[in-house]
């Protein structure tokens, strides 16, 4: 664990670099799960599937399957199975090559980081069942 938060402070820190295109985002991210944090805390995790399709979840099991694309602004868009609206983002490679993420490209909005990364697939719960 202390290991995952030096790599979350040490990514936070990182100035930004130029922002991807969708073409980059999705050569960069397509096959892989990657990790995020945002201010020092781990955030979520999302695993990136062919075709621009996503499954995203704040680490408690609960998965939401969803897509992206690109808007006309440059963003890249996410709408997952539980909304129909979409959450835009934009998203720069820090120094050291990992994502930063910024909600609405808003200097002011959430920003994200890459905090690890892999190919294995998410856990997932199965559906809730009940009365």
């Amino acid at each position: 664990m202390k290991h995952l938060l030096l790599a979350l402070s040490l990514t936070f820190a990182t100035p930004a670099l130029a922002e991807m295109s969708a073409a980059e985002f999705e050569a960069y991210t397509t096959g892989k799960t990657l990790y995020y944090g945002s201010n020092g805390r781990e955030y979520g995790v999302e695993e990136y599937l062919d075709g621009r399709r996503v499954r995203w979840s704040f680490l408690d099991g609960r998965c939401r399957d969803g897509e992206w694309y690109e808007d006309a602004r440059g963003m890249i868009c996410f709408v997952y199975e539980d909304s129909t609206s979409p959450q835009c983002w934009s998203f720069r490679r820090g120094s050291q090559g990992r994502l930063i993420a910024r909600f609405e490209d808003d200097p002011e909005g959430t920003e994200l980081y890459e905090a690890t990364q892999n190919k294995e697939p998410m856990m997932c719960l199965g559906p809730e069942i009940g009365v």
